[in-house]
């Protein structure tokens, strides 16, 4: 298993309360931030709960 780059597309305003812990326990802060983090089942599950709001791409 490799990296993931996870790049936070939209904000996380109106997003809800667990979507917003979600992204933030990515490592991700602002828009347009990306941060490289390991590929496990853990870090897939947290990238399919706010899919709509990051991008990934496997490094």
């Amino acid at each position: 298993m490799g990296n993931l780059k996870i790049t936070l597309k939209k904000s996380t305003i109106k997003a809800k309360q667990d979507q917003k812990a979600t992204v933030a326990a990515l490592g991700l802060r602002k828009v347009g931030q990306t941060v490289e983090q390991k590929d496990n089942p853990q870090i897939r599950g947290m990238i399919q709960k706010v899919s709509h709001l990051v991008s990934v791409e496997e490094v």
